[in-house]
């Protein structure tokens, strides 16, 4: 539309003058075109730094409520709810998806490893915490603490030592044996133990065959009836220290991980050794090579899968949640390779026991340890104080080392062995 040029009388300076409307507001169509822009500019400017100003009052506000904003200011941590939330096993570090669980009844079972038919073992990828020691003759066994367990088969069960006891301790376990040498049986029968041992209300016997002797087994429903009968209901145990998993997930080596977590944080002149990108484990015992142990770090599952010295897999069974009678495992259950998420080797002082058949091995103290987990190798120390405590491990700076989430297997290598990596 064209606006006529109409003349009218303005005010300028103290004088009436003539001028038409277009000069009377804003000049020529150009200049007033050209200074609408710049007003608008300005204007969207302004608005849009009084919005985002705005906006921010209204989130704080919102947040913290108008009588704080004058105050101090406290942004909460993104991720804060979820972790103050979460509930962590005392025995593996990982989440658990009920809060009961955390303190249900731990079973800590005496596991042979012999070559006489105690392998492969069952239900072994269900404990928390493995130790691994020799029981006698260069012969390895386990002590194998669960929680929770559902594995139909569990087993064989052999004969308790006094070093494995000492280890059980902190765990507030029932322990699970087949007799045992005797200063262990008389420190589990005087000590005030939960204590289970050859009892075919709560095990059974499988099949010979080639099991022979390590045939004895029991069951997760066994164990969970035994507990019931004698109203061992919870379990207070005294775990290792571990990370959370957002924490175990920032320490892994893979080049894809953006951002690192110091696991140890070294002090200045410290000697303690980190390594990165380990990929192989040997832990040796002494001569048997098929009681030695080998590990492969698999960095897609993050875990370390595990086979003996000879070069042979540790396959181990796993059995369904079910009933599946009193059976020998290898008649009902698949095998799988053992790969936990941590592997520990305490270099320990061991020596024959009296009898110059069984061994005897020192738990209460301290020596080197070695910590192996996401793909990282950290040489430091372990300490326990008494047999009711924990073990520890620190780095050399004396910071304390938090273990990954996850199973873990701690193996007490005699000093007179090896750790090669």
């Amino acid at each position: 539309m064209t606006v006529e040029k109409q003349p009218i009388k303005v005010a300028k300076n103290g004088e009436h003058i003539e001028m038409d409307l277009a000069e009377a507001f804003g000049g020529d169509e150009k200049t007033r075109k050209k200074s609408d822009w710049g007003k608008k500019s300005i204007a969207f400017l302004v608005s849009g730094i009084v919005g985002i100003i705005g906006g921010v009052v209204c989130l704080v506000v919102g947040i913290f409520g108008g009588g704080k904003v004058a105050g101090e200011l406290k942004f909460p941590q993104i991720g804060n709810e979820e972790k103050d939330n979460a509930v962590y096993s005392d025995l593996t570090g990982e989440p658990l998806a009920d809060a009961s669980l955390k303190t249900a009844p731990a079973y800590c079972i005496q596991t042979p490893n012999g070559t006489d038919g105690a392998r492969p073992q069952a239900g072994l990828t269900q404990a928390g915490v493995i130790f691994e020691a020799i029981a006698e003759a260069g012969i390895t066994r386990f002590a194998a603490i669960y929680q929770n367990p559902t594995s139909a088969v569990i087993g064989p069960i052999r004969s308790l030592r006094m070093y494995y006891l000492e280890w059980d301790t902190p765990f507030d376990c029932t322990i699970v044996h087949a007799g045992g040498a005797h200063d262990a049986l008389v420190a589990v029968q005087s000590g005030g133990y939960k204590d289970l041992s050859e009892d075919y209300t709560y095990m059974y016997r499988g099949t010979y065959g080639t099991r022979l002797w390590n045939n004895l087994f029991t069951t997760a429903t066994y164990l969970k009836q035994f507990s019931a009968d004698y109203g061992y209901d919870t379990s207070n145990i005294q775990g290792f220290a571990r990370m959370t998993p957002d924490e175990s997930g920032k320490s892994r080596v893979d080049a894809g991980v953006k951002e690192k977590l110091n696991i140890v944080k070294m002090a200045a002149g410290d000697t303690s050794e980190t390594v990165a990108d380990v990929t192989s484990i040997n832990l040796n015992f002494g001569g048997w090579a098929s009681f030695n142990v080998h590990y492969d770090y698999n960095a897609e599952t993050n875990t370390y899968n595990r086979s003996y010295g000879s070069g042979v897999a540790h396959d181990v069974y796993e059995c369904d949640a079910v009933d599946l009678g009193e059976k020998n495992p290898e008649d009902v259950c698949r095998l799988t390779q053992m790969s936990p998420a941590v592997v520990v080797a305490m270099v320990v002082q061991e020596s024959k026991a009296a009898d110059n058949y069984h061994e005897s091995i020192t738990t209460i103290g301290t020596g080197d340890a070695y910590i192996f987990q996401n793909g990282t190798a950290i040489k430091g120390s372990w300490a326990k104080g008494a047999k009711d405590q924990q073990i520890k491990f620190f780095g050399e700076d004396g910071a304390e080392i938090a273990l990954a989430p996850g199973q873990t297997i701690v193996s007490a290598v005699p000093a007179y062995g090896s750790v090669e990596y």
